[in-house]
């Protein structure tokens, strides 16, 4: 699917050079870059990588399968499939243990700027939302079938919006009209139908802005997909190895920031029982820091100010 405009649509990594400085631990290491996204994260690791370095990248999107396929570089390779998948593909190129994953979350430039991907309020297109478009439900095959109240716990879940039964109940009054208008299937016709659903207004924010968001983690479970990835991380990371995510709203850094305070914490021990300190077993990870934009990234490229990054280290096998 090509860009609208005819052109190749660009992407600003986020937090790159702080991404490659907190993942790289060894120049001959087996690295993960989760979402290969434009290649910008990819295309650094690579570059301070030795000749026994290698990276293995992940992403759902076609059209970054084909940027990344553009790579001619023998220590890459690209898995057209989402990072939950990474353990097994790991395995099936005879790799076991990594020594850093990254994951940089959410959707990219290219994928929001392009209106024939649906992800955008601010231009007409399709209600698509799909990071794959073709695999799964699109948005507006999800909206046509949905009850008031999934519309509402999605909305209200993935959206933190506090109007999520108003717009469910907007949305289900003009699928109810689908006879006479036809399908709710444009971005620019649910971003009006939200509007004049929500009763009061951010500065600053589009009224459209939370159910977008919370229709687009839906559509593409990318919630339900962190939480599995992490886990697979935890069992894939060489002692040393870093876990680097860079997350661009609260729920992503909520899940990200439990997990590593849980598995970097000593476990619970009933203090009636004879147990020494030293007999406990190692968290298997350590905190290592947060790191976020500078102001310099954040007035270059002001889609960089709601990143966080969030740095842990295996410590324990």
């Amino acid at each position: 699917m090509a860009p609208a405009s005819g052109k190749e649509l660009q992407h600003r990594t986020v937090l790159l050079r702080e991404a490659v400085d907190g993942l790289i631990t060894r120049t001959d290491g087996i690295y993960i870059d989760g979402t290969f996204g434009r290649g910008g994260h990819s295309r650094a690791i690579l570059q301070w990588l030795g000749e026994a370095g290698r990276l293995i990248a992940f992403d759902k999107d076609p059209l970054a399968i084909a940027t990344a396929q553009k790579i001619e570089d023998t220590r890459f390779s690209i898995v057209y499939d989402s990072f939950v998948s990474m353990r097994d593909a790991a395995s099936e190129r005879g790799v076991g243990t990594v020594s850093g994953v990254l994951l940089d979350l959410g959707v990219s430039s290219p994928q929001v700027d392009d209106p024939e991907r649906g992800f955008s309020f601010r231009a007409q297109g399709p209600l698509d939302m799909r990071i794959d478009p073709t695999r799964g439900e699109s948005a507006a095959e999800w909206l046509a079938r949905a009850t008031v109240q999934e519309m509402t716990e999605v909305i209200r879940d993935y959206g933190e919006e506090r109007f999520a039964f108003q717009i469910a109940k907007a949305i289900a009054a003009r699928q109810a009209e689908s006879d006479r208008l036809g399908h709710l299937d444009s971005t620019d016709e649910l971003a009006e139908i939200v509007g004049h659903a929500v009763k009061t207004r951010e500065k600053g924010k589009d009224p459209a802005t939370r159910t977008f968001q919370a229709i687009r983690i839906h559509i593409n479970q990318e919630l339900a997909e962190l939480q599995v990835v992490l886990e697979s991380v935890l069992s894939m990371l060489e002692q040393g190895g870093r876990l680097v995510v860079i997350s661009f709203h609260s729920l992503e850094d909520r899940i990200v920031k439990r997990f590593m305070q849980a598995q970097s914490s000593a476990p619970a021990v009933d203090r009636r029982l004879p147990i020494r300190a030293v007999d406990l077993p190692s968290p298997p990870l350590r905190v290592v820091g947060r790191v976020f934009p500078s102001e310099t990234e954040v007035t270059d490229n002001p889609r960089a100010r709601s990143a966080v990054m969030r740095i842990a280290e295996r410590i324990a096998p």
